[in-house]
């Protein structure tokens, strides 16, 4: 750090001048980029954006009403619902209008330090408002020189392009271990294919219970209650007594249709959230990779979901338990070292995040110039 702690005693040693953001940049709205073909799919080559989590949603081909960022003109997309945002130095088209368009209108302003400025900022929302105008570009964030935000930059890109790296690899090992956990689980006629009705106890999740409830996990609430979702986001909260005492899995009804987790201990399950308790002839484990083979297709008429007899006449390889076994320790490796977060490349990830989030507090932490 030697080199930017040069840097900050050569150009702002009594500190540097805060702006707010609206002084520093402008905003266009999406409309004008706005998809307009939504069967769009990998084979195409303008990937179509959302500031959310998803990020690239999928690829079109149109031609027309194309924002054309380049790794010279980038730009950073703001979701106006939530806070989340993208950096983003690519031709793109965007799905929803509910974003902002982010760039640098000030010279005295680097966007790629605004950049590593926004994560920093702790700010979230659950409430749909237009946030950018309202809240954020009202905050005032430090402006050091030019040379300083540079080297800053330059030190923090240097943790992103490390964790970018291991991101890459550990999406590389999921395609692999998908591609064993098909191998393993293709059979020919010597194994018979059962529906999951005739191999598992199924049943749907019902509604939160009401007056045992709690948002956080407390002595007399322990119980933890899942709805559809992804990993963490699939908790929903707490409560005193549990519905399925037996591992299962569970299948997303809605939301998140097809995602299938492993639960191995008591809980309740809402909203619809359907589960699959196995008979005798299933190791739960190979439930759950069998599962997450299948291609659930859901109804594209009324709500979309699935229903216990949908999911129930979907047909698994169901070999002998030995089998099972044998194919279960195989894949249980595989899924380690691409999810397990206390080991693999996941932990490493995770470990180099927190890295670059101390970095970044640190560095972009400024005494206020008096004026």
């Amino acid at each position: 750090m030697s080199k930017l702690d040069d840097l900050i005693e050569k150009f702002c040693p009594n500190g540097v001048q805060f702006l707010k953001i609206k002084e520093l940049t402008k905003y266009l709205q999406p409309g004008p980029y706005i998809v307009k073909n939504t069967n769009y799919d990998d084979s195409y080559k303008t990937p179509v954006l959302t500031a959310g989590q998803t990020f690239i949603l999928g690829y079109t081909n149109e031609k027309s009403g194309i924002f054309t960022a380049s790794k010279e003109k980038p730009v950073i997309i703001f979701d106006d619902f939530t806070g989340a945002f993208k950096w983003v130095d690519f031709e793109f088209k965007v799905k929803s209008s509910a974003m902002k368009i982010i760039i640098s209108s000030s010279e005295s302003l680097m966007l790629r330090f605004l950049y590593h400025i926004m994560g920093k900022i702790n700010f979230s929302s659950t409430e749909h408002i237009r946030l950018w105008i309202g809240t954020y570009s009202e905050l005032e964030i430090p402006v050091p020189p030019i040379e300083v935000q540079r080297e800053i930059v330059r030190i923090l890109d240097n943790f992103t392009e490390l964790t970018a790296e291991l991101t890459a690899e550990l999406t590389a090992r999921r395609k692999q271990y998908e591609y064993y956990r098909d191998l393993l689980l293709t059979f020919g006629d010597e194994v018979p294919m059962k529906p999951l009705s005739e191999v598992c106890v199924l049943s749907a999740g019902g509604d939160v219970p009401k007056r045992h409830f709690s948002k956080e996990k407390t002595n007399e609430y322990k119980v933890p209650i899942y709805s559809n979702g992804i990993g963490d986001n699939a908790l929903y909260g707490w409560t005193n007594e549990a519905r399925i005492n037996n591992p299962c899995i569970t299948i997303a009804a809605r939301g998140t249709i097809g995602y299938v987790a492993l639960r191995n201990e008591p809980f309740v399950p809402v909203v619809r959230l359907i589960c699959a308790i196995p008979k005798e002839c299933i190791n739960v484990r190979y439930l759950k990779y069998a599962t997450e083979t299948l291609n659930f297709k859901v109804p594209t008429s009324g709500i979309p979901q699935l229903t216990v007899p949908m999911i129930g006449k979907y047909n698994i390889p169901v070999p002998p338990l030995e089998e099972q076994e044998r194919i279960v320790a195989i894949l249980d490796r595989f899924d380690a070292l691409c999810n397990d977060i206390t080991i693999g490349l996941p932990a490493e990830i995770e470990a180099r995040q927190k890295q670059y989030e101390y970095y970044r507090d640190k560095l972009l932490t400024f005494k206020k110039l008096e004026v």
